[in-house]
């Protein structure tokens, strides 16, 4: 199959992860891909030099493909994505995040592309939007559903809350997990202690880690707020905060400002390859964010045997099974959060016990090569569809 996906923004983060890997996968296995995406800006990384690296994968960027709306922008990138589809004729286009999901799933209709599928990493409208931006977002995603085959979601939650918000048919709807290479994650030859004699953090501490941009909702404010008092009273207990953004200076700023420096390691942006090394150096990995799809930092922690405590909404409750595999907080709950993780830190059996738990749980359905597996059903379900041309 020729195959074409479409993300806004090939930064250093989940769904990108998801996409390129799904693209290496489907080049691996015979498929032309093209991966068209927007440019690449700010703090957060890039993804590129792992397409680049790849070989498979025909990368091309698109200049007027942007997050904010941009109507002049919006229009061009509009057509200049008609224009790449006439070029290469593709049999599917699977478009990611909700510029490109609006944009290309528009351009590839138009174009009467013969597959054109919809990944929903995460929902753009939530509780902490206002309406009325809430409002526009369902309205575009609405009409953009009217312009696609299929909609995969990495979340039974997701499907469901979309489909709640009048998006689209449950027919289009398809639950497939995010992959990832899961064998980095599964490898304990390297223990803690040594993984932290490495990486410069101090061997005795109690370290809560979290994987995940310094940014808005993801819940860095939150472990301040509840493991600051503990953490002036005991110096062993440490945070790790693995990643970097737009929030970096004033996240660490507060902390400069409640004098606990020497207590949180902030290495900043970390290559893929390297998050399972840090993830090893943890005592337990935290992930209080306010909207997701399903995190993919919640399934590393448990891929790593490492118990999780993370907010119960979205799509963490399928992986993050409350006293199962890990532990869940009502968000906003920083008493609740505090309280996790001390119950983890002085019960090491109730951790190990939520570890293994949890890594018999997402190391086959997370793996990437499910993915890719369950992506080309989906496609060859839209291609195979009784009376479409040939």
């Amino acid at each position: 199959m020729k195959i074409m996906h479409v993300s806004t923004r090939l930064i250093l983060g989940g769904s990108q992860e998801n996409t390129v890997l799904s693209c290496a996968g489907q080049a691996d296995d015979g498929h032309e891909v093209l991966l068209v995406f927007g440019p690449i800006e700010g703090p957060e990384g890039t993804m590129l030099p792992a397409v680049e690296a790849h070989g498979g994968i025909t990368p091309v960027e698109t200049p007027d493909l942007v997050r904010e709306i941009a109507p002049r922008r919006d229009w061009r990138c509009l057509g200049n994505l008609r224009r790449l589809i006439r070029e290469h004729q593709p049999d599917v286009v699977h478009t990611h995040s909700s510029k490109a999901g609006i944009l290309g799933r528009e351009a590839a209709w138009r174009e009467s592309v013969p597959a054109v599928v919809h990944t929903i990493h995460g929902l753009p409208f939530h509780p902490y939007l206002a309406k009325s931006k809430n409002a526009v977002y369902i309205a575009a995603e609405r009409w953009s559903a009217r312009r696609c085959h299929a909609i995969v979601t990495v979340a039974d939650a997701m499907r469901d809350q979309a489909l709640a918000a009048g998006i689209g048919r449950r027919t289009q709807y398809r639950t497939v997990r995010s992959g990832m290479l899961v064998e980095p994650y599964l490898d304990d030859s390297t223990s803690m202690l040594e993984t932290r004699r490495r990486l410069g953090l101090p061997e005795h501490a109690f370290i809560v880690g979290t994987i995940a941009r310094l940014a808005e909702l993801k819940g860095h404010d939150d472990l301040i707020d509840a493991l600051s008092p503990k953490m002036r009273e005991d110096p062993s207990l440490h945070l790790l905060w693995v990643g970097d953004g737009y929030w970096s200076d004033r996240l660490l700023g507060r902390i400069r400002e409640l004098g606990l420096e020497d207590q949180v390691h902030a290495p900043g942006l970390v290559a893929p390859d390297r998050i399972p090394e840090w993830i090893r150096a943890m005592d337990v990995l935290a992930h209080p964010s306010y909207r997701e799809g399903l995190p993919r930092a919640v399934v590393q922690g448990l891929l790593s045997a490492k118990p999780v405590v993370a907010h119960d909404l979205d799509g963490a409750p399928e992986v993050c099974i409350d006293d199962v595999t890990g532990l869940l907080v009502r968000p906003g709950d920083h008493d609740g959060l505090a309280a996790a993780i001390e119950r983890l830190r002085s019960d090491p059996a109730l951790g190990v016990r939520l570890g293994a738990a949890g890594r018999e749980l997402v190391r086959g359905p997370f793996d990437h090569r499910s993915m890719v597996r369950e992506l080309e059903a989906v496609y060859r379900t839209v291609l195979d569809r009784p009376g479409r041309p040939r």
